[in-house]
């Protein structure tokens, strides 16, 4: 009996309790770990049937592609159109070069209003203060010898000669001055684009009328020392370390082109008051694209070598030539445009080389 009631006893006791589900522990409990987790096929993976990690799918240009990109279409293409209209607003209105520079200069100074916004320092660390004054000084010495030469002789040919000696000048301090190698490719393009400018400028050269050869020699002299000054800036601005110093370049070029050009001014040339709508249309275009093509080139030194930013500067010939020949109805001969032909394949050359370099060196990561 005592036995009989002890097992009616279990059976009531288990029909109360709830059933239970007994789990194993790897049924409760993921252990894989996330990373070994298949993925969501998409028809996107590899030939394996993994798919791609995120990384190799993105593509972005490197620094020193962001310097080439920026020196030819920032720097070179809207200052191609400086040299014709300096050379409209003096057939115009007889308007000097100073005159343009010092308007131009006054459209640096705005830039005051954002250095005192980000209350930042309008010359920058004192250390820097005689490097500061000494690029902007060299800057003014080139742009000024710039426009006197537009105004003396074909814009062309004045852009062609700037252009020139900036690329030697600028190879040469890097050589000496920098640790920057440069690949035989860009060498390639820096020769070429040499050649090209020789092609230009040797045939005039060699055909410069009798009666007018001082006034010619006069514009290529200064020609040439606005491109070697142009050179000794952009490697000066390289030197720079500290932050928001392409503003601060700006801002003390106007400041500097300001004190120097007022005095001057009206010491050697005689300001004139334009009358005409079609003056001050070139002068405020020339103000607002060389305030671009000063920021983009300073801004492309800094992403890459000196001596190619000044070549890729070569197709504003390009550019002032068409403008040339357009506009201003001036000749352009065959030896101009064979130039202007090796100086384009030349910067083609440098272009794809460097963006053909950065591919292979993402290649080389992915693997």
């Amino acid at each position: 009996m005592f036995s009989k009631g002890f097992l009616l006893l279990k059976v009531l006791q288990r029909r109360h309790e709830p059933t239970q589900r007994t789990w194993s522990y790897e049924e409760t409990i993921d252990t894989r770990p996330k990373s070994q987790e298949r993925p969501l096929d998409l028809g996107l993976g590899t030939e394996s049937g993994e798919a791609s990690p995120p990384e190799q799918s993105k593509c972005r240009l490197s620094e020193n592609m962001k310097g080439i990109l920026i020196a030819l279409f920032g720097g070179a293409i809207p200052s191609g159109f400086v040299a014709p209209f300096t050379r409209i607003a003096y057939q115009t209105s007889r308007m000097p070069s100073l005159e343009i520079l010092f308007i131009r200069c006054c459209f640096h100074l705005s830039f005051a209003f954002f250095l005192r916004y980000k209350r930042i320092s309008f010359f920058g660390p004192p250390k820097t203060w005689h490097r500061i004054f000494l690029h902007s000084f060299i800057n003014i010495i080139s742009i000024g010898c710039a426009y006197s030469s537009f105004m003396v002789m074909p814009t062309g040919n004045a852009a062609t000669v700037r252009k020139g000696s900036s690329t030697i000048c600028s190879t040469l301090l890097t050589l000496c001055l920098a640790s920057d190698k440069l690949t035989g490719y860009d060498w390639l393009g820096l020769i070429g684009s040499t050649i090209g400018l020789l092609i230009i400028i040797v045939p005039d050269l060699l055909n410069l009328d009798k009666k007018t050869l001082m006034y010619d020699i006069f514009g290529y002299s200064l020609a040439l020392l606005g491109g070697v000054a142009l050179a000794i800036g952009l490697v000066i601005f390289r030197t720079f370390k500290h932050q928001s110093k392409l503003l601060m370049a700006a801002f003390n070029f106007g400041v500097v082109g300001s004190i120097c050009c007022a005095p001057v001014m009206c010491l050697l040339q005689t300001p004139v008051l334009p009358q005409d709508l079609l003056t001050w249309c070139c002068v405020v275009t020339i103000s607002i694209l060389a305030l671009i093509s000063f920021l983009c080139a300073n801004y492309a030194v800094i992403r890459t070598h000196p001596a190619l930013v000044c070549a890729l500067l070569h197709s504003e010939v390009v550019v002032t030539m068409i403008i040339q020949y357009f506009v201003l109805r001036e000749q352009v001969s065959p030896f101009d445009i064979i130039g202007a032909g090796v100086i384009i394949g030349s910067i083609i050359v440098i272009t794809v080389q460097n963006f053909s370099f950065e591919v292979e060196r993402l290649g080389e990561v992915e693997k």
